[in-house]
């Protein structure tokens, strides 16, 4: 059955750092393959706001600029199916009505990486939310996935607002694979913000033996007990080098996993690891960070992982929040209309209140 459709919408269009704005676009039109959802809730990330403030994204004398304005923003979402091209209900198992979300890149499917099935490393790399015209993003209410798009349909009994977090779950996900985490590691987790409790929630499905989540914020650390943590560290009132040394007979922590974006927390890590350990650098961090080589290499023969994006992890956040074994209820901590995202920002960079920002577009 066919959706009514209106022929213009509300959407928070990016100019710029500190230049965001609320403007009627036209709603975009489906062609072959490509698929028009009506937004139904979409997440504010710290890349989010990092990109509003105009760190990093922007471009540095390391890092080429990746965002093209002006581009809607927004690259956690989910949507209901409103349109199809051709071909595209076939592709993906959509029908109108459906809900449905796509991974955060757009593969090009042409380059090295995307031929090797190393999607997420594309070299084109067209994420939702940053690239102009190819991958316009969810701070609207309809958003387009094109045709070389990643979808997914998502039960109906995920709420919404729950449904929105499946692209940081994924992530997280992803960050924890890279882990490698055997059965009784201690592991410490810096940063709990939302991927960060969705990271320790992953995480004990692995069977670690401890598991530690550090954070400033003693409210995150409280969801960090209720999620899963066995230790929580505040930096401001105890040094995590230390306790963690005192926990492991001064050995250090097997997997050591950075989701704070803190430049701090990255010697901090290498200090507390073991030897032979295992690092995952998964943070988007300002600027930068100065470490020294020598304890990777010659002291501690360390494993170094990165971790980007979510290949292959959509599928499985799906089902752990279908069947409740991730608790995204704790996280999602504010629901805000769409003309609301100036307010929404300025939560997520204080972080005094709130985990994960949702915005729900208006009708």
């Amino acid at each position: 059955m066919a959706i009514p459709i209106p022929k213009m919408m509300q959407a928070v269009v990016v100019y710029g750092p500190h230049d965001y704005r609320l403007e009627e676009r036209t709603v975009p039109k489906v062609g072959p393959g490509e698929v028009l959802v009506k937004v139904l809730a979409t997440g504010i990330c710290a890349s989010d706001v990092k990109t509003f403030h105009g760190l990093r994204v922007w471009g540095s004398s390391e890092i080429p600029p990746y965002i093209e304005a002006p581009v809607t923003a927004g690259h956690e979402f989910i949507g209901e199916v409103v349109a199809l091209g051709e071909g595209a209900a076939e592709k993906y198992d959509l029908a109108v009505g459906d809900m449905a979300v796509s991974e955060q890149i757009i593969p090009c499917w042409r380059c090295r990486y995307c031929r090797r099935g190393q999607y997420w490393m594309c070299q084109q790399h067209d994420i939702y939310g940053f690239k102009r015209d190819r991958a316009e993003g969810a701070w609207a209410q309809y958003m387009k996935y094109p045709a070389n798009a990643l979808n997914y349909r998502v039960p109906k009994e995920i709420r919404p607002e729950l449904a929105a977090t499946i692209e940081p779950l994924a992530c997280a996900i992803h960050a924890v694979e890279r882990a490698d985490i055997q059965l009784g590691d201690v592991v410490v987790i810096a940063g709990m913000g939302a991927i960060g409790l969705f990271m320790l929630q992953v995480a004990r499905m692995k069977g670690p033996g401890l598991l530690v989540a550090i954070d400033l914020k003693s409210h995150r650390l409280e969801l960090a007990r209720r999620l899963g943590a066995d230790v929580v560290i505040n930096p401001s009132t105890e040094d995590p080098v230390e306790k963690v040394l005192d926990m492991t007979d001064q050995y250090g922590c097997d997997v050591y996993i950075e989701a704070s974006g803190a430049g701090a927390a990255v010697p901090q890590g290498l200090k507390m690891i073991r030897k032979l350990g295992t690092f995952v650098e998964f943070s988007v961090h300002s600027g930068p960070i100065a470490v020294d080589w020598s304890i990777i290499g010659d002291v501690k023969e360390l494993n170094i992982h990165g971790a980007h994006l979510s290949p292959y992890a959509y599928p499985k956040a799906i089902r752990y929040l279908k069947e409740g074994r991730v608790n995204a209820d704790l996280i999602v901590t504010h629901k805000l209309s769409l003309e609301d995202y100036h307010k929404g920002i300025e939560l997520v960079h204080e972080g005094n209140e709130s985990v994960k920002v949702v915005l729900i577009p208006s009708s």
